[in-house]
Order: C-alpha cells, then sequence, then structure tokens
C-alpha cells in the first residue's frame, strides 16, 4: 500500500497543483476548498495501480 492509506484520501487542487489531506479539510471545517489558493476544485488523486489485460 502506498503512504496515502496511512493519512486518508488526498486531493490535488485543479488550479495550484497542491495536494490537501482530507485530514486538513475537516480541520478547516468541512469544506472543500483548496488550503493554498482557496480554489473550490479538487480531484482525487488516484493510486499507482497497474491493471493487467489479457490479450487472448
Amino acid at each position: 500500500m502506498s503512504n496515502e492509506s496511512g493519512e486518508g484520501l488526498v486531493y490535488e487542487c485543479v488550479r495550484c497543483g497542491a495536494k490537501v489531506a482530507t485530514k486538513e479539510l475537516e480541520l478547516r471545517g468541512g469544506g472543500i476548498k483548496c488550503t493554498f489558493c482557496g480554489y473550490r476544485i479538487l480531484k482525487k488523486i488516484r493510486p499507482p495501480v497497474i491493471k493487467r489485460v489479457s490479450t487472448e
């Protein structure tokens, strides 16, 4: 497992690219807002899982 599972979900700000943990969002009132620039659109970072597909 990655280090993201230890700190919960991690989001990335669309505008500035800062990574924000859900713990930080909960500490600041629970609203979805970047803690650096204040932008309100965050995207969830997908875990680095490699999917293997059979070609047969």
